[in-house]
């Protein structure tokens, strides 16, 4: 449910230019098949123009136990990008008068610091200053444990604010969860029933609701870390993410919610505009996805081992939606990799080829380093022949050598580029390259 360093560095840019008549779909299938047989990705995506699916794939297993393959109608928990139907839900409490973007929150959380200057806008903007309490370092303790509102309320305001409201713009999903409460407050109904009645009823995502204990019989998917292999991973328990990121879906449901939204299906043309306008990097439930000379919408997301990805390109009308259950391989490089088998402009299909190296041979890479164009510090260490790398308050990620001194996190698009002799290398995700000097 969180953004960090590693997936979201940067969006990537790609030059897209007129519609091909017809996809690559040749290409697409050698790319996922070459995914799935290194291991790297395990998962579902489609495509869709106008809201009709153009392609769909899905490889690896929903259940490895027990041998079972995934269709594109597999569902996956989709994390954060559940943070969109929550704005809906918002947008149209708005429109029918029921809430105001511009009251304050301390009626409804009166214990929660700087509620009377905390506005809905603010939490669904991310400008609210509330501490996100998925950052606590206990945080992973106690997921898979039902909680409470009460538990939930108590632990949102145990974490304070970290800065003033509205002052600036980070990332919390103790915004998306407050907003659940809320909703379900004012309109006197579940969030599951305000999501049915308003969005996947009307819809008829068939595939789409608010998730519960992950059931296999209901081709549902169990999410995986790969460590030799993959290993499964524990299930966030549902009465936590809620608003913020309990839904599941699938890509095909994810692009007809997406491309309704953009139609004026969901919300009004006037509400549309005010979620889609960027401050700080942050719409109201909703990121830009900047191409070359397009702008795009969308939302990822992550929760236990399952990522996400939905993007909506407005001027052509075209979706693009992955749900993965396991993966070693950067979302972005796969929908980069779509999107340009559809504009008809090149990509290429990885090789996934590595040396061998011995952990003497590391030691000339373990420090400190430090950027003068990027604020984070990256330390690079060792556990016997495997590197890793860490950058400031986020997790360690394993890396492979792939040419004598570089060294790559797939999963990620992660490249390192490493002169020994003078302590330094070159950092390369996402169309960016950045300088790195050890301390």
């Amino acid at each position: 449910m969180q953004k960090n360093f590693l997936t979201l560095l940067l969006a990537s840019l790609i030059s897209l230019y007129g519609v091909s008549q017809q996809i690559d779909s040749a290409k697409l299938d050698s790319l996922f098949n070459t995914l799935e047989v290194n291991d790297r990705f395990m998962g579902s995506l489609a495509l869709s123009h106008e809201g009709e699916t153009i392609y769909a794939k899905a490889i690896g297993y929903r259940d490895v136990k027990n041998n079972l393959k995934p269709t594109t109608g597999t569902k996956y928990r989709v994390g954060s990008i559940t943070k969109m139907f929550t704005s809906v839900l918002v947008f149209k409490a708005v429109e029918t008068g029921e809430l105001k973007l511009d009251q304050t929150i301390d009626a409804y959380f009166p214990k929660v610091e700087n509620s009377d200057q905390i506005t809905i806008a603010n939490l669904l903007n991310h400008r609210s200053g509330i501490h996100s309490f998925t950052s606590r370092p206990d945080y992973q303790d106690w997921d898979i444990e039902p909680k409470t509102r009460a538990e939930l309320l108590e632990i949102i305001r145990d974490g304070g604010s970290v800065f003033n409201p509205d002052s600036r713009a980070q990332y919390s999903n103790s915004n998306y969860v407050l907003l659940t409460f809320i909703l379900e407050d004012v309109l006197k109904k579940t969030y599951s029933e305000l999501v049915s009645e308003n969005i996947t009823g009307p819809l008829g995502l068939k595939s789409t609701y608010v998730g519960g204990r992950i059931n296999l019989d209901h081709n549902e998917a169990h999410s995986y870390t790969y460590e030799k292999g993959w290993k499964k991973k524990d299930e966030t328990h549902m009465s936590i993410p809620l608003g913020a990121g309990a839904m599941v879906s699938t890509p095909t449901d994810l692009n007809t919610f997406i491309h309704a939204l953009f139609e004026g299906t969901l919300i009004s043309m006037k509400s549309l505009y005010q979620m889609k306008t960027i401050s700080d990097g942050y719409g109201m439930g909703i990121f830009p996805v900047p191409f070359h000379n397009k702008s795009g919408y969308g939302h990822n997301g992550g929760i236990d081992g399952f990522t996400s990805v939905l993007g909506y390109m407005p001027e052509d009308k075209v979706s693009v939606a992955l749900t993965s259950n396991g993966n070693r391989y950067a979302n972005n490089d796969i929908i980069i990799a779509v999107l340009s088998a559809y504009y008809g402009k090149p990509f290429e299909i990885p090789t996934f080829k590595t040396i061998k190296v011995q952990s003497k041979d590391l030691d000339k890479y373990l420090g400190i380093y430090t950027s003068e164009q990027l604020p984070l510090k990256i330390t690079i260490t060792k556990d016997g022949t495997t590197l890793f790398g860490q950058a400031t308050g986020q997790p360690s990620f394993p890396m492979e050598a792939v040419e004598k001194d570089i060294f790559e996190f797939a999963k990620a698009g992660v490249r390192i580029e490493f002169t020994p002799d003078e302590k330094s290398f070159v950092l390369k995700q996402a169309g960016g390259v950045y300088n790195y000097k050890m301390e």
